[in-house]
């Protein structure tokens, strides 16, 4: 997809595409994205600027949850269009200077990409220009095992992103593939999902009619039980 502002081309990819491919340096050594991280899911996040203080709290909550994301089959990449060096100098500080909210000596270890040319802030439209000509805005990309993306979200430079629901949506888009679901608005594991509609009027009459542990708010809405440690499970 292609959106222009300000006589600037932004190009951006889809959801359902699969992820644009690149090679890059980070602080963990080089990677080829997303071909290496074949078979686990990614959030791929930019942020505007080393050295800044919305970025700082997000790099610190990130780092602290890691291993919960780890633990649900995600890997984080990190990226901005900063040099390597600033990266290294940056993430040096955060450890050993930086306390937030209880979070302290924090390790970041995951990869940041350095992003100095704006090749790949570019190729994932993390460059707008009606926000800035010089800083990727705090995009968020979830892609799936198989490469391909599943979610977008976009936040301006002044607001820092919300961590339970990048969370809470990696989640919700498992729970969705495993079990052949929906999740309704505000759904956390544990409660109710969403039953495909019916294909047929028989269909939805038979289900309506149904002793199975399935509610139906009509016939194009209903929604049954998932236990929460039945998703932990799969």
């Amino acid at each position: 997809m292609e959106t222009t502002n300000q006589d600037e081309t932004v190009s951006m990819p889809r959801i359902g595409e699969e992820a644009p491919a690149f090679k890059a340096v980070t602080t963990q050594g080089e990677i080829d994205f997303p071909k290496q991280y074949k078979g686990s899911w990614v959030i791929l996040f930019s942020h505007p600027a080393d050295f800044t203080p919305v970025c700082t709290s997000e790099f610190m909550t990130f780092a602290s949850r890691e291993q919960e994301f780890n633990d649900a089959n995600c890997k984080l990449v990190g990226l901005s269009v900063d040099g390597l060096y600033s990266h290294i100098a940056w993430l040096r500080t955060i450890k050993e200077k930086i306390e937030y909210k209880g979070m302290k000596n924090v390790e970041v270890k995951f990869p940041l990409i350095e992003d100095i040319t704006m090749e790949v802030a570019k190729k994932y439209g993390m460059i707008q220009p009606g926000e800035s000509n010089t800083k990727a805005v705090r995009a968020v990309f979830f892609i799936d095992p198989k490469g391909i993306v599943r979610a977008i979200i976009y936040y301006p430079l002044s607001l820092g992103r919300n961590f339970d629901e990048l969370y809470r949506a990696l989640i919700a888009m498992q729970t969705a593939d495993k079990f052949s679901i929906a999740t309704p608005a505000d759904w956390v594991p544990g409660d109710d999902v969403i039953v495909p509609t019916a294909g047929s009027c028989g269909v939805a009459k038979e289900r309506m009619e149904s002793k199975e542990e399935m509610h139906c708010y009509d016939w194009f809405f209903c929604t049954k039980k998932l236990k929460k440690e039945d998703i932990e499970k799969k």
